[in-house]
């Protein structure tokens, strides 16, 4: 089956170390590394700023030097998606603000990756406050219009889009919708195996409950390692969307300290039933992965 498995971002601090071996950016970009490992990985920079064309360029020519099948799916900017001040505020139609710049400058970069035939996919990812209401879908329909030249997916998180309706919607407009792993809490869309498009996706948050909505640090929402059984149940689904997809993406975003990579690699060694290559510093933090690990070399990480 057609399923591409990798992580969400790549340029995290706590991944010095623990992903990466130390210095490893004086010697390799972060790209080229984890190309050795993954055949895809999620742009998450593009969420927060607008990918500049030579930077795309040179992400590509990274990647596929390692890996000529390499594929990228992309993070629509939050200006189309989010409120500014989403954390004050409810997202919806009316608290989203972009304006022709914004447009502009998106497919500018969009068009670096998908010019060298590695746009997998652009997601377009909403806030749960993102509900299922007339003006909210005339701004998803104003959205799909806007970069229908683009493999779209859209992520919703509020239980209201789950419907035959909305699902319905998204087969005749060609859009993937996105299954997710997340904190089931108030509204929250459950674990599904949706294919309303050529492209099946799935994004894997993880289940910080504590912290998901109030985290005292960013980056401790994404803070939860996967075990074995949650991942088994995960491998089931992804193997149900892949039968009705053209291809598959399968994204971890558990990322803090490297836990998103360390998934997405369990992930991968489950649905083929192979040993798969693993980083050796990654294999240091997470001694389980060396199970499932072609050749385990320890390696000292400081």
């Amino acid at each position: 089956m057609n399923i591409h498995i990798g992580p969400a971002g790549w340029a995290y601090k706590d991944w010095e170390g623990t992903v990466y071996p130390e210095q490893m950016k004086k010697e390799k970009h972060p790209v080229e590394y984890l190309a050795q490992y993954f055949d895809l990985i999620e742009i998450n920079t593009s969420f927060y700023g607008h990918i500049r064309p030579e930077v795309g360029k040179l992400w590509c020519k990274k990647a596929s030097a390692v890996k000529p099948d390499f594929l990228f799916t992309a993070k629509l900017n939050r200006a189309f998606t989010h409120s500014p001040i989403a954390v004050l505020e409810s997202t919806s139609a009316a608290t989203i603000r972009f304006d022709p710049k914004d447009v502009d400058d998106a497919k500018r970069g969009l068009d670096s990756i998908a010019q060298e035939k590695m746009l997998g996919a652009l997601l377009m990812q909403f806030p749960i406050s993102f509900k299922n209401t007339n003006e909210n879908r005339d701004h998803l329909d104003v959205l799909i219009r806007t970069f229908i030249e683009y493999p779209l997916a859209v992520e919703v998180r509020h239980a209201s889009w789950t419907n035959e309706g909305t699902l319905r919607y998204f087969a005749e407009k060609g859009v993937a919708f996105c299954n997710i792993d997340q904190p089931l809490l108030g509204q929250a869309v459950m674990p599904s195996e949706h294919v309303t498009s050529q492209i099946g996706y799935v994004r894997l948050h993880g289940r910080r409950y504590d912290q998901w909505f109030e985290p005292e640090k960013s980056s401790e929402r994404y803070d939860y390692l996967y075990d074995k059984d949650e991942l088994q149940g995960w491998k089931t689904k992804i193997e149900n969307v892949a039968k009705k997809a053209q291809v598959t993406f399968v994204v971890a975003n558990n990322h803090f300290e490297g836990k998103a990579p360390a998934n997405a690699l369990e992930l991968r060694s489950m649905i083929s039933g192979n040993k798969v290559k693993v980083p050796p510093t990654l294999a240091n933090v997470y001694p389980r992965l060396q199970a499932i690990a072609e050749a385990y070399q320890p390696t000292t990480l400081f």
